[in-house]
């Protein structure tokens, strides 16, 4: 059994959770059959004349040969290369354990149903969902050496160890075969997906508009407008995987967690993909050519595009 764990890397507290993750797992199918990104491909160390690339092509071979994933993601903010890796996943057919100590649910209308995450295609793509969102049992009033402070790190680190714990029971109770949730490659004809962002006011329409324009029929998504936003999400998930392109607005101060995860998934299933953003943002880490930002969605973007007149030569190629 190969394990890629899926986290957020950029922070040491975040690197630390998924080491203990990966520890256990490994303590239960062997060291070797466990891929911890950063920590695997020794980011610090390594030298490459291409740095961001090179982290991408080495997480991304290591995607194309796994028996399941195990990925960490925590509140409304979700880490986008997780996602990413995700899409990668799920689209080809990798069993997706997700693991969250979240307490609250989201929901798209206030009486709608109530998801573990903000997008329902989080929710749709995870064979499981380990969510642990209570406080581990009250310690015993603090003695006079232990702060009530102490006593509520305790706390937590109870509701995470129980958390890490269900997440391995998980993993090694996965069936042996896990069905494809996606669609058929795609065919002469087919579609542009064209995925909006949240975060902008001018919506999908300028960019669907200029699919049409060239000459594109055009798909949409589904899951924030059906009454069942999971079936709705595996419809995006499907119709991304066999669409001629996808269009992404990745707009906004992350790559909207959706968007991201049907990046990878395109990635997956050989899908062009062309990521909109007017104003890009980059991000900078030692040794490291500056990122247009997340670098596995950078590398897994065949084109970014700033301008209407970029979004038309792309579409027209």
């Amino acid at each position: 059994m190969s394990i890629y764990v899926a986290h957020r890397l950029f922070s040491a507290h975040d690197r630390a959770l998924a080491a203990g993750l990966a520890d256990r797992i490994a303590a239960k199918v062997g060291p070797d059959r466990v891929f911890l990104p950063f920590c695997d491909t020794d980011e610090e160390d390594l030298v490459a004349e291409v740095k961001g690339r090179r982290l991408f092509e080495l997480d991304r071979e290591r995607l194309a040969s796994l028996d399941a994933m195990v990925a960490i993601l925590h509140g409304p903010s979700l880490d986008d290369g997780v996602c990413m890796e995700i899409g990668h996943a799920a689209a080809s057919g990798v069993p997706v354990i997700v693991l969250t100590t979240d307490f609250q649910t989201y929901s798209l209308s206030e009486a709608g149903p109530h998801l573990d995450f903000p997008d329902p295609l989080l929710q749709a793509v995870a064979t499981r969902v380990v969510r642990v969102p209570k406080l581990g049992p009250p310690t015993p009033p603090p003695t006079q050496t232990e702060s009530r402070f102490q006593s509520f790190q305790a706390r937590n680190a109870a509701q995470t160890i129980t958390a890490l714990d269900a997440t391995v029971d998980a993993l090694l109770d996965l069936p042996d075969d896990t069905p494809r949730l996606v669609g058929s490659p795609a065919v002469i004809g087919a579609p542009v997906y064209v995925e909006a962002s949240p975060y902008t006011a001018w919506g999908r329409d300028h960019l669907a508009k200029a699919c049409v324009d060239v000459g594109h029929t055009v798909v949409v998504p589904q899951r924030f407008t059906a009454p069942d936003p999971v079936a709705g999400a595996l419809a995006d998930l499907t119709a991304v995987c066999s669409a001629a392109r996808l269009l992404a607005d990745v707009s906004g101060p992350e790559t909207p967690p959706g968007t991201a995860l049907l990046i990878g998934a395109a990635v997956a299933s050989g899908v062009p993909v062309a990521a909109f953003q007017p104003r890009p943002t980059f991000t900078h880490a030692h040794g490291r050519e500056p990122n247009w930002r997340n670098l596995m969605v950078q590398y897994a973007a065949d084109a970014h595009l700033d301008n209407r007149d970029a979004v038309m030569s792309w579409l027209a190629t």
